[in-house]
C-alpha cells in the first residue's frame, strides 16, 4: 500500500478539510494515511493518527519548535507521499523533496492576501511581507509535486508557479438522516467567528427593527474589542449566545431556524468581489435546506441565482440585510422552497464526492510521474 502522510501543525485536532474529508477519503480508497497533528495519537476511521504533543502558545514559537516538531513526528512515518496543510511547513516541504518524497501543498487560503489584512502586522509593514512570503511561496511550490487550492482566482494564481495545481473546493460531506427544518421560529442563524470580517455588526443593526426574532450565534470565541462593541448595540438584545456547540448540534439548531447568514466582508483572502468558493458556511446551510442571506459576491450570486436558494445582499448595507430577512421570516414558504433548492443543490454538485474524485486523481496523476 501506498504510504501518505499529512501533517498540520496549526490545525486542530481531527479538522474537517484535513481528517474528515481528505484523509478519510484518501484511506477509503486503498491508502495506508497517517495525520500528524497536535495531540495524541490514536487510530479512527482508518486513519493513523500521530499527536506531536500541545501547540506552543506564542506565533513565533509555532512557526519554529511547532512546525519543527510536526516534521520530525511525520519524517519518522517515512511515507511515500506527504501532503502540508501549512505555511510555516513549507521549508520542510523543500527537505522531504531533497529525502526523494512525494509532496503536496494544501492551500486553505491566499496566504499573501491573508497577510494584508494581520492585525497583529505593523501595518507599514504588511505589504512588504506579503510580497516577500509570496515570491518564497513560489520558489516552493515550483518545486514541489502539487498544489492545491480551495477557489478559483487562487488557483489562477498558483497555477503560474506550480508545476501542477487543482482546486478541491470545501464542499460540505453530504451527511444522512439530517432534520428536517420546520419554519415555524422566526429565528435565523451565524455558526463561526464573530469578527468584523462577517460583519456581525451590520447583522445586529438589520435586526433591531425586526419585531419577534432571535439571532443564533454560535461561535468558540469572539475577537475583542469587537465584542464589546456588538454588545453595546441594541441589537445586541435579539441575541442567544451560548458559545461553541458540537458540530451535530448546529446542524439541528440551523434546522430551526428560518434562514442562515453569511455576510463576509469584501477582503483580499475572499477574492475581492469575486468571493471564495473555499468557505463552507453557504453550502452547509444549503444542504440543512434552509435559505441563505449572504453576500453578493459574483461566485455565490452565481450560484444563489441558479438554484434560487436565497438572497445576496451588500454586507455593509443593513437596510439591504433588513429586507431580505423580513422577507424570508414573512414568508414562511417561500423560505422552504429556497431551502428545498439548496438541499437540492448540494445533493447534485456541491457535496464533497466531487471533490473526493479530483483529490484522488491528482494522487494517481503524482505516484505515476
Amino acid at each position: 500500500m501506498t504510504k501518505v502522510c499529512h501533517l498540520t501543525s496549526v490545525h486542530p485536532t481531527e479538522d474537517v478539510r484535513i481528517f474528515q474529508k481528505e484523509c478519510v477519503s484518501l484511506a477509503k480508497a486503498g491508502y495506508d494515511v497517517t495525520l500528524v497533528q497536535q495531540g495524541s495519537s490514536y487510530e479512527k476511521d482508518g486513519v493513523h493518527i500521530i499527536g506531536f504533543g500541545e501547540i506552543a502558545p506564542s506565533r513565533l514559537q509555532r512557526m519554529l519548535r511547532t512546525s519543527r516538531a510536526a516534521y520530525e513526528a511525520a519524517l519518522a512515518v517515512d511515507a511515500d507521499v506527504y501532503h502540508l496543510h501549512d505555511p510555516e511547513l513549507l521549508p520542510y516541504g523543500l527537505k522531504l523533496k531533497r529525502k526523494g518524497k512525494k509532496v503536496i501543498f494544501d492551500s486553505h487560503e491566499d496566504v499573501p492576501a491573508d497577510i494584508l489584512e494581520k492585525y497583529w502586522i505593523p501595518a507599514p509593514l504588511r505589504r512588504l511581507i506579503s510580497r516577500v512570503y509570496a515570491r518564497y511561496e513560489a520558489h516552493c511550490f515550483s518545486r514541489l509535486d502539487g498544489v492545491i487550492g480551495v477557489t478559483p482566482t487562487l488557483c489562477d494564481r498558483l497555477e503560474k508557479s506550480s508545476r501542477r495545481s487543482v482546486m478541491v473546493t470545501n464542499y460540505p460531506i453530504l451527511e444522512e438522516g439530517l432534520p428536517v427544518p420546520a419554519f415555524r421560529e422566526r429565528k435565523i442563524v451565524f455558526p463561526g467567528l464573530v469578527s468584523p470580517l462577517w460583519c456581525i455588526d451590520t447583522l445586529l443593526r438589520a435586526v433591531e427593527p425586526i419585531e419577534d426574532v432571535t439571532v443564533e450565534l454560535r461561535s468558540r470565541n469572539v475577537e475583542e474589542p469587537y465584542g464589546s462593541e456588538l454588545r453595546s448595540l441594541p441589537g445586541w438584545q435579539k441575541v442567544n449566545f451560548p458559545g461553541r456547540v458540537p458540530h451535530r448540534e448546529v446542524l439541528q439548531l440551523m434546522a430551526d431556524c428560518m434562514c442562515g447568514v453569511a455576510l463576509l466582508h469584501e477582503c483580499p483572502n475572499s477574492g475581492g468581489k469575486m468571493g471564495t468558493l473555499g468557505n463552507t458556511k453557504i453550502f452547509e446551510y444549503m444542504m440543512v435546506g434552509i435559505p441563505v442571506v449572504c453576500t453578493d459576491f459574483i461566485l455565490w450570486k452565481e450560484i444563489i441565482d441558479q438554484w434560487n436558494c436565497g438572497i445576496c445582499v451588500n454586507p455593509e448595507d443593513e437596510k439591504e440585510v433588513e429586507a431580505a430577512i423580513r422577507y424570508l421570516l414573512d414568508h414562511p414558504e417561500e423560505a422552504r422552497r429556497m431551502g428545498e433548492n439548496g438541499r437540492r443543490a448540494v445533493e447534485t454538485e456541491f457535496n464533497w464526492d466531487t471533490e473526493a474524485g479530483k483529490l484522488l486523481a491528482l494522487y494517481e496523476e503524482i505516484l505515476n510521474d
